[in-house]
């Protein structure tokens, strides 16, 4: 059965597990994997402009021995003279995976359910689940085993990184709260999906209006962006909505003394995020940039590998990675 990377929750925590331990020990043997050789080809297809999500697989399938072949926005046909459902039949019979950074979640779905080969969602409007990983795995560098710890999150808690701290968190074990203003907080069934897997990993969810109250003794405080693609034109309200949820070093005061602090970037210094805290002693935010690239690589070998679509060595390898 071909397995895609769709939301948070596609992984177990086991699954969770695997895909981190095989993150760190490519980090250390970064060209020992090549899952894509031949060159094989991934399609990377992107409806919104990028930074990091670009570089990171781009550098990443090059790495595995494989070929980017990137659609830039507006590039390709897809869904609008084209069905999704006809893309994916074309493409799965002629690239290794689909990579694809978009707008409506709904369209990953559509993708997935039509292709033969690995879909990943490298961004919706709905979850960004390739940058938990990474953050993740920057959390298990600084602080040890995930489970038990707490992680702070800050700001628009409706958008796809407050949806995705809270399924991803809660598979990790860990603590998970989530302060916004009302309005503009998690979805219900985000909510209660993370409450679930929670339940199964000994972690727990919290929603709040209070950031005092989120950052209280946590180990991790993250914040993102007040305002995502398509909210230009709400800038100015947006800014006075969110004003008492800045990541600042009066709110970071709140966290444990080692809290560690993240931000998916781009950030907008003086808006929800600080220089004096992005740029200081606690941020991990580039080790964080960093690891989308080991982690994505990991992922897409372990999907490979699950999915059954790997060569023999690169089965080998990551199962003798994961019985470490």
């Amino acid at each position: 059965m071909t397995r895609h990377f769709l939301t948070d929750l596609d992984l177990s925590p086991d699954e969770l597990h695997q895909v981190l331990g095989l993150a760190a020990w490519m980090r250390k043997h970064p060209y020992a994997v090549k899952a894509l050789a031949g060159p094989q080809t991934a399609a990377v297809i992107f409806d919104k402009t990028s930074t990091r999500t670009r570089v990171s697989f781009s550098a990443g399938i090059a790495a595995l021995g494989g070929h980017p072949l990137v659609f830039n926005p507006g590039e390709a046909q897809l869904g609008h003279k084209e069905s999704i459902s006809d893309t994916a039949r074309v493409l799965d019979r002629q690239v290794s995976l689909i990579v694809w950074r978009t707008y409506a979640h709904a369209g990953l779905d559509e993708m997935a359910q039509h292709s033969r080969v690995p879909v990943i969602n490298s961004l919706s409007d709905d979850f960004h689940p390739c940058q938990l990983l990474a953050d993740l795995l920057t959390l298990r560098d600084h602080l040890g085993p995930l489970q038990g710890k707490v992680l702070a999150y800050l700001g628009d808690a409706a958008n796809n990184m407050a949806n995705s701290y809270l399924l991803a968190g809660a598979n990790a074990g860990m603590h998970v709260r989530i302060a916004g203003p009302e309005g503009y907080l998690p979805a219900a069934e985000v909510v209660s999906a993370a409450q679930q897997r929670a339940r199964t990993t000994g972690g727990s969810v919290t929603v709040t209006t209070d950031p005092a109250a989120a950052l209280e003794a946590a180990d991790a405080v993250a914040t993102d962006t007040w305002i995502s693609m398509g909210q230009e034109h709400e800038e100015t309200a947006r800014r006075g909505l969110f004003g008492d949820y800045q990541l600042n070093a009066q709110a970071l005061s709140h966290a444990h003394d080692h809290a560690v602090v993240l931000h998916c970037l781009p950030a907008f210094r003086g808006a929800e995020i600080t220089a004096e805290v992005i740029d200081g002693p606690r941020s991990v935010v580039w080790e964080e940039a960093e690891n989308r690239l080991h982690t994505q690589k990991a992922l897409m070998a372990w999907l490979l590998v699950e999915s059954g679509l790997a060569d023999q060595d690169t089965v080998r390898t990551v199962r003798q990675v994961q019985g470490q």
